[in-house]
């Protein structure tokens, strides 16, 4: 007789990027309720959501519809959340909107309830830097856009996936429609605790049983798998990632693509890729905790469009996730720098500062 896997309440903050951890819960039989604006609240309880991604052996894209999976979705506004009604909380936000009127209250109250939270955001929640060996998580206070909202949450109830999976929301569709461009895994760390850290196994578990009907009747397994390591390091292999591509879409000529950020000049990019898989290294990561840098190249083939900071930041926006600024502060701690690094993080701070500069007073 096959185990039974517990149902889990889970609260995703953040229902662009959260759909996709919230697809594969639903498919697992697992209830998830996203938090959003509005608008989007209402289509999604009206309409669901779809996310569409490629499956091996298949020409066409599949697409998931909430409305015809196993668990139940629903969507409601910051201020009509209680978090004590869930088990475990997914923060999918970026890290600017955390401050946000109604968001920070519910952040507030998720910290002071202490309900287990998984952070699939590209920038580590600052509470996560404290579960890190050797890292003064004060001292990269100023990386974030306003750090006070991460003091109340103890680092025993916080734990990091890293986003590896690629996904957009289409131009042209509604709000409640995600795309899937590079279908690989969640990675998270594990909790501190032995309880919690059990439930993250039973979810990836649950995940990894699921399986979809495809319209023609076929059962088909659907990548993007959570996968739970002992490790605290392991979602720190996205920051190489992040570095050697997405940040380096910042140019002074403008943004470009993630493609050409790391193949216009391949060498660069293995240099600030293997700086910081050598940074992660010395805080105490191990090999099989970190990504080649042969197998990024060949999945940034792939990625034709300019990361989501450099699109964020080339339309204006006055705030933008600083990881770039995260690994430099904690190189400086190491006695470490790295001097693309640091223009990565001038070019950076020049953007945002002239986006500030461009608002009226």
């Amino acid at each position: 007789m096959e185990n039974q896997v517990s149902e889990y309440k889970v609260l995703i903050l953040g229902a662009s990027y959260g759909s996709l951890l919230a697809t594969k819960l639903l498919m697992a039989g697992h209830s998830v309720k996203l938090v959003c604006l509005p608008h989007e609240a209402d289509l999604i309880n009206r309409e669901g959501t779809r996310v569409r991604m490629p499956i091996r052996d298949r020409e066409e894209l599949v697409e998931l519809d909430s409305r015809q999976l196993p668990g139940k979705l629903s969507a409601d506004v910051p201020t009509a959340i209680d978090p004590k009604d869930f088990d475990l909380v997914g923060l999918a936000m970026q890290e600017p909107q955390y401050r946000s009127p109604g968001v920070r209250e519910l952040v507030e109250s998720i910290a002071t309830n202490q309900i287990p939270c998984m952070s699939i955001m590209n920038m580590p929640p600052l509470t996560y830097l404290k579960r890190l060996p050797g890292v003064d998580a004060d001292a990269c206070r100023h990386c974030y856009t306003d750090a006070t909202v991460w003091d109340s949450f103890d680092p025993k109830y916080m734990t990091l996936c890293s986003p590896d999976p690629q996904a957009f929301r289409p131009p042209e569709e509604e709000l409640n429609v995600l795309q899937v461009r590079l279908p690989t895994n969640f990675k998270a760390a594990r909790f501190e605790s032995d309880e919690h850290t059990a439930m993250l196994r039973e979810i990836e578990q649950s995940i990894d049983d699921s399986r979809f009907t495809t319209p023609d009747g076929e059962e088909v397994e659907v990548p993007v798998k959570l996968r739970v390591s002992d490790s605290v390091f392991v979602p720190l292999a996205k920051w190489a990632m992040l570095m050697a591509g997405n940040y380096r879409c910042f140019t002074a000529d403008g943004m470009r693509p993630i493609r050409d950020a790391i193949h216009t000049d391949l060498e660069q990019s293995r240099s600030v890729y293997n700086w910081v898989v050598d940074l992660s290294k010395k805080l105490g990561a191990a090999e099989e905790d970190l990504v080649p840098f042969e197998k990024y190249a060949t999945a940034g083939e792939g990625l034709l469009n300019p990361s989501s900071v450099a699109r964020a930041a080339y339309g204006g926006a006055q705030y933008i996730e600083r990881v770039d600024c995260v690994v430099k502060s904690i190189a400086t701690q190491q006695g470490l720098s790295c001097a693309p690094l640091d223009e990565i993080v001038s070019l950076v701070d020049a953007k945002l500062e002239e986006n500030r500069q461009a608002v009226p007073a």
